[in-house]
């Protein structure tokens, strides 16, 4: 299984279309989501393997038992059928970027 977090996968400041264009050419959509302080979402399971980048603020991120927190640049695995929670973890807005395989 890939590592669950790359540390600076992306150069700063991260360009959501950069971020697009790496994980097109991976098989990979690519989200935009703009999340308030405190934002969670919690408990999605999806049928495809799912990658997170933080273009702005930081992100904590639950996969299965494992945490980590990501911040701008960085990039997370989330692989298929693993529940998994996102929380805007910053004290202003976060942005982030998610995709499908």
């Amino acid at each position: 299984m890939p590592e669950m977090v790359i540390p600076a996968k992306f150069a700063l400041p991260v360009s959501q279309e950069e971020v697009a264009q790496s994980w097109k050419e991976r098989g990979y959509s690519c989200h935009l989501f703009t999340d308030p302080p405190g934002q969670e979402w919690n408990g999605f399971v999806h049928r495809t393997n799912e990658l997170v980048t933080v273009l702005e603020g930081a992100l904590e991120l639950t996969i299965g038992e494992e945490s980590c927190i990501a911040g701008p640049g960085d990039e997370v695995f989330i692989p298929r059928d693993a529940v998994h929670s996102v929380k805007n973890i910053h004290a202003g807005t976060t942005q982030w970027v998610f995709g499908y395989d």
